[in-house]
């Protein structure tokens, strides 16, 4: 198997964060000599926020009020850990990045850097009222009902555009799965998609 890179899109709700998970296990079983380098900048972030620097202290206010971290701050976070960690021969998997288009653009060019192919973006596609439920279900005190209205509606302002930017590249392959399904069926259905 060559080294693969996975783009992981989805709303908040959509599992995509379970999903990635899943697709890592299946890849390692297939090609256990091959490293895996997971990405996920809303982990980093978290971690960030435990600091008692001043950038955390701002980044621990913008995790408690649910806004938004500005462009420089996610893209700071996942090219440094490629910065430190590609190199070239891993399976690459990208979970909650490029949230805008301007952030789609620079790892764009991030990707192209290192020169990795097998770019496949996997866009776990779900209606609002269906995120909703599930993300009401996991019981965590900032899923109020205006909160989540308020992200999925960003979703679709500004990550839904990040997502045709590489739908209209022919670098990338673009896969959209339905969400909509159990968990065990959105992976089969990605496995069957990937062709593995």
């Amino acid at each position: 198997m060559q080294p693969q890179t996975f783009i992981f899109f989805g709303p908040s709700g959509s599992g995509k964060g379970t999903q990635a998970r899943r697709l890592q296990d299946e890849i390692k079983k297939r090609d256990p000599d091959r490293n895996i380098l997971y990405i996920e900048t809303g982990q980093k972030f978290r971690e960030l926020a435990e600091n008692d620097s001043f950038t955390a202290q701002k980044m621990k206010n913008i995790l408690e009020t649910g806004n938004l971290a500005p462009v420089f701050l996610p893209i700071w976070v996942w090219a440094g850990i490629m910065i430190e960690n590609v190199t070239g021969d891993e399976h690459l998997f990208l979970d909650g990045m490029s949230r805008r288009l301007v952030e789609a653009n620079v790892l764009d060019s991030a990707l192209k850097f290192y020169k990795r192919e097998n770019l496949t973006i996997i866009s776990i596609e779900c209606s609002d009222e269906w995120a909703t439920k599930l993300l009401k279900g996991r019981g965590r005190s900032d899923d109020t009902d205006e909160e989540i209205k308020k992200r999925l509606g960003w979703y679709r302002e500004n990550t839904v555009p990040a997502i045709e930017y590489f739908k209209n590249d022919s670098d990338y392959r673009f896969i959209p799965i339905n969400g909509e399904q159990t968990i065990e069926d959105v992976h089969q259905e990605i496995m069957i998609k990937l062709g593995l």
